[in-house]
């Protein structure tokens, strides 16, 4: 399967920490690049477009800074996430910083990234865009992108409600290119496992909004720690599209999600008092079920490092008979 250049031999594990709202800042982005795993972060976190411009000059100085001084280290890319949903009145001059940066990997959701293929691929970046089914992969791949993201089932945020194992498989029978899956991946094994099934890449997200350089707060890091898979509701009711999200943040926060409609226009307007949604109402993956603790990235990803190591050396499995 191949890889963009850029991706080729760049990373100590086929990772790419994935971009989360409100979580992921540049001292995330940075200590994940660092550790040897593309960074990313949505480009809204950056809030105005004036700190977004401040933000991608700010990681790449130190980046190179970093790499400089530690040249036996392997210093992975980093990556934008731009949201092309018709609601975002920044993408136009967002995507004109990005392109300014030559950010080297771009990552797209919520809707056609035809233009920005065309602008990023113009300085010779890559786009690799998220997908929820096979419909949305088969128009990401006309619009000319360079991977797709599947969303798997289980993964936090707005995710597919199909299974990793069939949405992977699925895709793979028309796309021959780059993919990454996101879905409950928490360690090395999973890892090894998404590549097994057909992936290049794992796409981690909830795993590192519990580690000390997430701008995730203490409450929101413990909820993760403290939580089990049952404490994961896959709802449109909150976002009008469908998403898991943790349900003590719910039950703190007063809503009782039977009780809203379903896509109502305005879904903010519906939570009680001054609970805003992603603030308050806090997202995650069923990848809580084994998360126990909150390391620093360079921790956490040596353990991911270990452990897939140890997951590619695996022998199949007894019940196969020789020969």
């Amino acid at each position: 399967m191949p890889l963009p250049a850029l991706l080729t031999r760049s990373l100590r594990a086929p990772v790419i920490g994935a971009p989360m709202f409100l979580v992921s800042f540049p001292p995330l982005v940075m200590a994940l690049c660092k550790a040897g795993v593309v960074g990313s972060f949505p480009h809204v976190n950056a809030r105005p477009s004036s700190q977004l411009d401040a933000w991608l000059t700010e990681i790449r100085q130190e980046l190179q800074s970093f790499g400089e001084a530690n040249p036996q280290r392997i210093v992975a890319p980093f990556a934008v996430n731009l949201v092309l949903h018709r609601t975002n009145t920044r993408l136009e001059a967002d995507l004109e910083i990005v392109v300014k940066h030559k950010v080297p990997i771009v990552l797209t959701s919520l809707g056609h990234p035809g233009a920005v293929v065309k602008a990023v691929h113009a300085y010779g970046g890559i786009v690799l865009c998220d997908v929820v089914n096979s419909a949305h992969a088969r128009k990401a791949m006309e619009s000319g992108v360079d991977g797709l993201i599947c969303v798997g089932g289980g993964a936090g945020g707005h995710a597919a409600a199909q299974s990793s194992f069939s949405l992977v498989r699925e895709i793979r029978e028309f796309w021959d290119g780059c993919l990454v899956l996101g879905s409950s991946i928490n360690d090395g094994y999973q890892i090894r496992a998404a590549e097994v099934l057909g992936a290049d890449l794992a796409y981690i997200g909830t795993r590192f909004l519990a580690t000390t350089e997430s701008n995730a707060s203490g409450d929101y890091k413990q909820m993760i720690v403290d939580a089990s898979a049952d404490d994961i509701i896959y709802t449109d009711r909150l976002s009008g599209v469908p998403g898991n999200f943790l349900l003590p943040s719910l039950r703190k926060a007063g809503i009782d999600v039977t009780t809203l409609p379903p896509k109502a226009p305005d879904m903010g307007s519906l939570l009680k008092d001054d609970t805003v949604l992603w603030r308050d109402v806090w997202t995650a993956g069923q990848g809580v079920a084994t998360i126990r603790d909150v390391p620093s990235v360079q921790k956490m990803v040596d353990r991911l490092v270990q452990e897939y190591v140890a997951a590619c050396n695996l022998p199949a499995s007894p019940a196969v008979a020789a020969g």
